[in-house]
């Protein structure tokens, strides 16, 4: 039977980030893609000016009700961008009416990057978002996201594996039996991803050639290729080489296209390449 998940966070309708990419790359997995908008934006709010937004929080609740009428199941529940406390808080009550033995839920604590929060957020906000992930049975933040919810200083370009692998187990002591950190690099040219297994006590990296151009939207093309993978029996190192290599497909078409970094990345393209590597799972 095809599984289903549902992606909550919000429709930047230009850009290239949050639902705009969850959807398609999520549903080329081969997955049912139901999803649960947040807000609605003109265009995502880093790098656009004048962009309009639509709250729909008051909408979550309705929506769910209407679902558990139905009797609705997911396999996966799958949130990103969050844009408030009261939000964090009826997602977390999303997971009490939807999640349950046989529903995975991921995380993507999407509100920082480059050392910096962003700009709607505070670090209030972070560790609720930390509460929520605590929740969760796999996180994807990035180095930044995860310093604010473990409320430690952020080292820039400076730390080494051993700091990778305590903060790692810092980030599955909260609560998920499985954390990812994205962007992580120990060498010029090479970036990639670390994971740790709480239950196996594993650690897993993952890393590919570096290209020199920092693009919006990567975090959510990388978490939405992650659920696919593992939604079709991939295993955490063989998800975390997936997404990598189909988050790095798709920035080097931009890069080399010379497209502009607030556009997102051409993952379009690159879907016939992440059909190939889940269908060879």
């Amino acid at each position: 039977m095809q599984k289903r998940a549902l992606s909550i966070q919000d429709i930047s309708c230009v850009g290239r980030c949050s639902l705009t990419v969850a959807l398609p790359i999520v549903s080329a997995a081969g997955i049912e893609t139901a999803i649960l908008p947040t807000a609605v934006l003109s265009t995502h709010t880093g790098g656009f000016t004048g962009y309009t937004f639509r709250d729909l929080t008051e909408d979550i609740e309705p929506i769910a009700a209407h679902w558990k009428s139905l009797n609705l199941r997911f396999d996966a529940l799958y949130t990103g961008y969050l844009g408030s406390h009261e939000q964090l808080a009826l997602v977390a009550d999303m997971f009490d009416a939807f999640g349950g033995q046989d529903t995975l839920i991921l995380v993507d604590p999407a509100m920082a990057d480059l050392g910096k929060l962003y700009p709607a957020f505070d670090t209030s906000f972070a560790l609720g978002m930390r509460d929520l992930c605590a929740r969760a049975d796999i996180i994807v933040p990035n180095i930044t996201e995860a310093c604010f919810m473990l409320e430690q200083d952020y080292p820039g370009e400076d730390y080494d594996q051993v700091f990778i692998e305590q903060t790692l187990r810092a980030l599955a002591a909260l609560g998920p039996k499985r954390a990812v950190l994205t962007g992580v690099s120990f060498e010029a040219g090479r970036l990639g991803a670390a994971a740790y297994d709480a239950n196996s006590n594993e650690m897993m990296y993952y890393f590919t050639e570096r290209i020199p151009k920092n693009y919006h939207g990567t975090g959510d093309v990388y978490a939405s290729a992650l659920l696919g993978a593992l939604l079709n029996g991939a295993d955490t190192y063989a998800a975390i080489r997936i997404a990598c290599e189909f988050t790095l497909g798709a920035v080097r078409r931009s890069y080399v296209a010379q497209s502009e970094s607030h556009l997102g990345v051409d993952f379009e393209h690159e879907l016939p390449e992440l059909i190939r590597m889940i269908q060879e799972l």
